[in-house]
């Protein structure tokens, strides 16, 4: 955690430097104004012997050295909130690029629910940069402390040391409650997580709770799950507003003694009423030192906890260093311009193996065992199977997605140490069984974050059969898809996901079985237009897909069969219908299905 704090500080310390020097001023700048109190009050009471315009002076001396603070605090408010949210930017940018870059699969690093990801990046990540933000005021409140001490030392030290007292008190109630707040502020955040994740959920998942009728037991869960956060939270905020009152309570005390004891000294004449306003100035913000230590103290365990929850989200080689280097966010200046297309690795595909690829998912044996494959450029190979026969597993190994735990993935007879890493465009690209869309443009959808012309993206789509959907569409290409593609059909969701992989020019494209929502005749199209593409340089060349249905298996120059994570058949289609009693099973099946979902009319395309 002390590498995190300091790396937060050196990655933009020209920053960090000029904004504690604007908020020590702030801080110090009441040890002026309490001399100036004290001068203004020993004029007015006689004490001292000054002209009217003696004491308009030091008024306006007064009110200028607050404004010229305000003004201060105002450019610090500004120019700090530059620098805290940089090093949270940093810290979520360094756990982005691990999870989407690092090597390994990064499934088995995040939360089993989007809305935990999202709360450790939003609470966790703050708590951090908070705690390093906290060591300007805290240097500036050592700094008036150590100042107002002085002064009020010089003036009554007996009145001074019943004034620390009070103040030591508040640090040690800090100290005794900070594990209890410490505890109560955790719990509300994990439970506010949960409602961010159910909401995530919810909206995911609209289609289903319709279709189940379950909305009020949706309505009624997320009830539940407030009620706990609201508990949650006013315990936290009760424990801390318990610490505060404490606190303002310890400063009217303080402030009693100070009147008590300063009544005897007064009629002594050997304190004044300047000095009494001086020291009734200064403890109120004596009090900063206490308060803000102990934050400090309460924030150094949350930010281990945090520290922790943060580097479980990084690769398995990465730590905290990782975690808060400064990797190359543009703080500064504007990031360069996305590359036009995938860059050129200089290494085309000739060949791709997998040899002896295990992947175990759990101990009931699932997953694909010893699987050899080889595909050639130019192909078009297809994994077929029944259902959870490990299909979508050996794509998905081949890619890195999941982490193998036996074999060898080799590129042009190299073998691919990282697969999540290598096979990225322009090498692989990868159009998923479960579509995924972004509420945004279809525009930025194709793109993700990549610049290109409306033509590669006119081509890619009429590559996907989805020319006639997007001229129906009043946007065009500027058309806001929804959550996951909500507004769109199946078909076009699934449609538009094989158009994000063609746009990127692969050396090889995996599709895993694109055809769930599309009708036999949409299939057909959007396999002939992929051929068309790839025949005219206008798409991949070499296709590994897993499917089922008859398009794509009569195009295959290889089936692979998969029965209970083994290859039971390898070959051309005929070769393998002849001699895989598996494949002639399948092939029978699909023909009775494919057969019933003819329709007897024509029906608009998509589905």
């Amino acid at each position: 955690m002390s590498l995190v704090a300091a790396r937060l500080v050196v990655n933009d310390l020209r920053r960090y430097l000029i904004g504690g020097a604007l908020w020590l001023p702030v801080s110090v700048i009441p040890l002026g104004s309490g001399l100036l109190l004290q001068q203004i009050f020993d004029r007015i009471s006689g004490h001292s012997v000054a002209s009217l315009d003696r004491v308009l002076w030091l008024c306006a001396a007064f009110v200028g050295v607050e404004v010229v603070r305000s003004l201060i605090l105002y450019v610090a408010h500004l120019y700090g909130g530059y620098w805290w949210d940089a090093m949270a930017t940093l810290l979520r940018a360094n756990i982005l690029r691990s999870v989407l870059t690092a090597p390994g699969p990064a499934a088995a690093r995040l939360p089993y629910s989007p809305g935990e990801s999202v709360a450790r990046l939003r609470d966790d990540v703050g708590d951090l940069v908070e705690l390093v933000d906290e060591s300007v005021p805290l240097a500036g409140a050592f700094l008036f402390s150590g100042g107002a001490l002085a002064i009020m030392a010089s003036i009554d030290p007996v009145i001074t040391l019943v004034l620390v007292v009070p103040m030591i008190v508040i640090g040690v109630l800090s100290r005794l409650m900070s594990e209890m707040v410490r505890r109560l502020h955790s719990r509300a955040r994990v439970l506010g997580a949960a409602v961010t994740a159910y909401i995530g959920e919810t909206f995911g998942g609209v289609l289903a709770i319709k279709t189940a009728g379950a909305e009020d037991a949706v309505l009624e869960r997320l009830r539940e799950h407030n009620r706990r956060r609201r508990d949650a939270a006013v315990k936290d905020r009760l424990a801390t507003d318990m610490l505060e009152t404490s606190t303002s309570a310890t400063v009217e005390i303080s402030i009693g003694l100070v009147l008590l004891l300063a009544a005897s000294a007064m009629r002594r004449g050997d304190f004044t009423v300047g000095d009494l306003a001086l020291f009734t100035s200064y403890v109120g913000w004596l009090t900063a030192l206490p308060r803000i230590i102990g934050r400090v103290l309460y924030r150094l365990p949350q930010a281990a906890v945090s520290t922790e929850r943060l580097t479980r989200l990084m690769a398995p080689h990465e730590d905290v260093d990782h975690l808060s280097r400064n990797s190359g966010v543009w703080f500064h200046r504007e990031p360069p311009l996305p590359p036009a297309s995938a860059p050129d690795h200089g290494d085309a595909l000739e060949v791709v193996e997998a040899r002896g690829l295990t992947v175990r998912l759990d101990e009931s044996g699932r997953g694909v065992h010893a699987v050899d494959l080889r595909i050639s450029r130019g192909s078009f190979t297809v994994v077929t199977g029944a259902v959870g026969s490990g299909k979508t597993t050996l794509v998905r190994a081949m890619l890195g997605l999941v982490r193998a735990d036996e074999g060898t993935i080799f590129w042009n007879g190299r073998p691919v140490d990282d697969p999540a890493t290598f096979l990225v465009p322009g090498r692989a690209a990868y159009a998923s069984q479960v579509p995924r869309l972004f509420s945004e443009s279809l525009r930025e959808n194709l793109l993700l974050g990549r610049s290109g012309s409306d033509g590669d993206l006119a081509r890619a789509l009429e590559s996907a059969a989805f020319e006639e959907d997007l001229a129906e569409m009043p946007d065009g290409l500027d058309t806001i898809v929804g959550p996951r593609g909500v507004r769109l059909s199946g078909g076009q969701v699934q449609r538009a996901t094989a158009a994000r992989a063609l746009v990127r020019m692969p050396d090889l494209l995996v599709v895993d079985d694109l055809s769930s929502a599309l009708d036999v005749e949409t299939e057909k199209l959007l396999w002939d237009r992929i051929a068309d593409a790839a025949r005219d340089g206008r798409g991949p060349e070499t296709l590994l897909v897993v499917s089922h249905r008859q398009a794509a298996l009569e195009r295959a120059d290889q089936v692979i069969v998969l029965d209970r994570g083994r290859v039971v058949g390898r070959g051309p289609l005929g070769d393998v219908l002849e001699n895989c009693p598996e494949m002639r099973r399948l092939w029978h099946e699909e023909l009775v299905v494919e057969a019933e979902e003819q329709p007897e009319h024509p029906v608009r395309r998509g589905g």
